[in-house]
Order: C-alpha cells, then structure tokens, then sequence
C-alpha cells in the first residue's frame, strides 16, 4: 500500500503543470542542501575544538544553549518547512485505510531536510566526543535523545501549523524568552542544562524523550484521522453577516474596484490574514542588524538588506503570490473581460500603500540613527520603483493555486511563506546591494544610498512602459495559468 502512495506522488509530481519550476527549484534546493550540510558537518567537528579554546568544557557548553537551538530550529520550521499534503479526497473513496493514509503523510515527515540536516551535526560532534575519551553508551543516550528532540520539533511544527493561536502564543514566549535572557532579567538556560547534560550522564533518562515523542505522534495520528473525511472543513462557522462596501474606493475606477476585493480577501480568509502577520514580523527583522549584536551583520551592504524586508515584508509575502490569491475564481474573472492593466494597478497600489505604511512604522529604527533610519526609506523607494514591479511580473509564471477556504482539513497547506518563494526574492536583492557596493568601493554610503534611491526612482517614473510590458506577459500566460490553477494537488 505504501509503494501504491509512493507511486502516486511520483505521478502527481510529473504530471502537474508546474512540473518544469518544480524540478527547476528541487534542483536549486538540492544544492543549498548540500551546502548547509556541509556547515553542519563542519560545525560538528570544528565545534569541540573550538569551545576548547576558548576554555570551555564542549558537551556542557552545547548543552547549555541545547534548548535556544531546538527553539531556533522549531521556529524556522513553522517559517518554512512545507506540511507534506496528500490528495485526500479522491483516496477516501477508494479502498484505503484511514490509519495507513494517515501513517503514510506523517512519515514523509520523517525524510524531511529539516530533520535529518542536525544528524550531520550531532553525529560528527559525537564520534569528536567519543575520540576524545567520553563514554561511549552516555554519547549514544545523548545521540538518541537528541533525534527524538528532532522530532518532536518536527511534529510540533505538524499540529502549531493546524492551530495558530498556538502558533502566535509559540512565537511571543521565544521573543520573550529571548529579550529576558539578553538583558539578564531570567536565564532558562540555568535550569534546562543540567537536564540535557544529565541525558549524558544519567542512564534512561533518553526515555523521557523517546516517550514525549511517542505521544506527539499518537496526538498528531489521531487529530489528523479524526478529521480525515470528504465534509471535513466544509462546515462554516456561523457569524453575523456584514456588509462592507467600500464605496469610498468607487472613485478609482476599475482599480478601486479590484482594491476592495483585495481588502475583503485579506480581511476575511485566513490564509490572507497571515500575511498582515507576517509583514508586522519584517518590521522587526532590522533588529539583528541595526542592534550590533552581529557582527557579520554590523555592515552597511547588510543594512541595506534589513531596510529591503523590513520595508518590504508585504510585498515579499503577499506581493509574490500574486495572481495565486484569486486562483480559486480566476477562471471567472477571465471571462469577464477585465482589463490586465487595472487587476496589475490594483495589486501594486496595495504593494505601495502597505510599504509606505511598514516604512512609517518602522520610525522606531531611529533609535539607531539617522542613518539606519534613513536606510530603511531608501530601501523602500527601491521596493516601490523596483522590487513591485519584478515581484508583478513574477506573477505572470506563478501557477500554484492557493486554497483560500482550506483552514482546518486534514493535511491542508496553510503555509503562506515557504523556501520556494524565499528563493524567488534572491535576485530581488543582488541589484540594489551591488548599486549600494559602489558607493561603498569610494568610500562614500551616501552616494550608494541615492544610487539605489535613484534606480527607484526611475522605475516609478517608466510605471508606465514596465506595466505596459507586464501586461503583456500576464496576456502570454494567461490559458496555461488558468489550466494550472484547475490542479488541486
């Protein structure tokens, strides 16, 4: 039964219309894989000798800061580890079991990158370990515990990802938690260390872990199999009805007629919600930057990157996904002569006003400096002359269709942000960077800040031909993006 699934996604996979970016990026992906696993491993090798240096006891230290690293590793999970979906629909009416659907989409979890990437980490550590004159049997306790910690990361990320209050109350402990520790007002660390110290040094006490594992997995095959039916999601939660009409934005036109759809769509879908969440977290990825606590990233090439995502966070997260927001109806649409100019006018409009808006919010970067501040503005005028236009006409070969309604079905992807769009913002970045390095090569920030404020500028200034050219490409695309968005898998 598990070769029968095995083949089915292996068809699912050449056979979808996306199949030429798909294997393009699964391509690109394999190769930062391996990039990343060779940090990893020498990470652990090089870390023991490296704490010994610096006179510190290797395995204790590790062990101190254990509980930030699978907090760390636990929140780029929810950022960016895709939840493996499984057409569900058309194998329950077929003769398959709920228990081995159910087991089979859980397991793929278990192949994931996210889990074993730390393998290439913890295993070298430990041999160093074991070299190096450590017990043997407590190294392998340790080593066991250590991949049950993995997973049980992997299957919180499972049922945080299905539950989002959980998720939100998730990341404000680790904020907390974080700026506690930072300014000394409370150290988890001080208890959390003798425990994964003690998974060395104390015989069984591994099986505290391998238990909580077990029991998440028993907890995510039962959430997931109680919910595993043809109707599941399909009831609608009763609430008084309201009408927004927006009629204010009637004096735009057609654009302001695609302005209030996009409004009601953020405000009443979940999956859109997440992106205002989403663009309010960017605000405050400046602070690994601007605060100096980094070195590497204490750079002004490095600032002007923070100003691109804090500025920009709504368009990286919402703009990218642009026109997969209205696949659900997009057939329609087409059949109702729209005009491409004014559909494309409305979204960037939205790209603006939302960039504008993250740019005042993020007056808060003063704190540091004219400078920094000053920065972030330049950034944003890059992002508004620029980066929406390239994220715009990106849109035009975007052809996975998003499930808007898809908020409590079992296996059901509500990630709103994941490492394929992540790599489709790359070359947003080099251009902006490099006009930035120019200025940087004479000694001179200012002339590399109005460089990047000049190219944005001129990109606001030829809107027109580049939204002429746009248009153009969405008109190319159009039948192969309808077919595409027909595929529910």
């Amino acid at each position: 039964m598990i070769k029968k699934f095995i083949f089915l996604e292996w068809k699912a996979f050449i056979r979808s219309a996306s199949f030429g970016k798909n294997l393009a990026m699964k391509i690109l992906l394999g190769f930062l894989m391996i990039y990343f696993s060779l940090i990893f491993v020498g990470m652990g090798v090089g870390a023991f000798y490296i704490l010994k240096k610096m006179n510190l006891e290797p395995l204790y230290t590790v062990n101190r800061f254990m509980i930030y690293y699978f907090l760390l590793d636990l929140l780029v999970r929810l950022m960016l580890q895709s939840i493996p979906v499984l057409n569900i629909k058309p194998l329950l009416v077929l003769p398959f079991k709920k228990p081995t659907i159910v087991h089979f989409s859980l397991g793929k979890t278990a192949l994931s990158f996210f889990n074993w990437i730390h393998a290439l980490f913890f295993v070298p550590f430990s041999i160093v370990l074991i070299i190096e004159g450590y017990d043997i049997i407590g190294i392998i306790f340790w080593n066991l515990a250590m991949i049950s910690f993995t997973y049980i990361n992997n299957f919180l990320n499972i049922i945080l990802s299905n539950i989002d209050k959980l998720f939100v109350g998730f990341l404000v402990f680790i904020v907390a938690l974080g700026t506690a520790h930072y300014y000394q007002i409370f150290d988890i660390t001080i208890f959390t260390a003798p425990f994964f110290q003690g998974l060395y040094e104390i015989p069984g006490l591994f099986l505290l872990a391998v238990l909580v594992l077990t029991g998440l997995y028993i907890f995510s095959f039962r959430f997931f199999k109680n919910n595993l039916y043809l109707d599941a999601g399909l009831s609608v939660k009763e609430d008084i009805a309201q009408t927004e009409n927006f009629s204010w934005l009637n004096q735009f036109g057609t654009v302001g007629t695609f302005l209030k759809n996009d409004i009601k769509l953020i405000k009443r879908n979940k999956r859109s919600k997440t992106t205002i969440f989403m663009s309010f977290l960017f605000l405050f990825y400046g602070l690994l930057f601007f605060s100096g606590g980094i070195e590497a990233y204490d750079k002004p090439v490095m600032h002007l990157l923070a100003g691109i995502f804090v500025s920009g966070g709504f368009l990286f997260v919402f703009g990218q996904f642009v026109p997969s927001w209205d696949s659900s109806y997009y057939q329609l649409m087409m059949t109702q002569n729209i005009p491409y100019r004014g559909y494309i006018m409305a979204k960037w409009w939205m790209i603006v006003i939302a960039t504008v808006v993250s740019t005042i919010l993020a007056s808060f970067y003063l704190y540091f400096g004219w400078q920094i501040y000053l920065t972030i503005v330049v950034a944003a005028i890059y992002n508004i002359g620029v980066n929406s236009h390239l994220v715009l006409l990106g849109g035009a070969f975007t052809k996975t269709p998003i499930d808007l309604t898809n908020a409590g079905g079992a296996f059901g992807d509500k990630k709103a942000f994941n490492v394929t769009a992540m790599l489709l913002t790359l070359p947003k970045m080099l251009l902006p960077l490099l006009l930035y390095g120019i200025g940087i090569y004479f000694e001179n920030k200012n002339l590399g800040l109005l460089l990047v404020a000049g190219t944005g500028i001129l990109g606001f200034i030829f809107k027109d031909k580049v939204f002429t050219l746009i248009e153009k490409r969405y008109k190319i695309e159009k039948y192969s993006t309808i077919s595409a968005y027909k595929q529910k898998n």
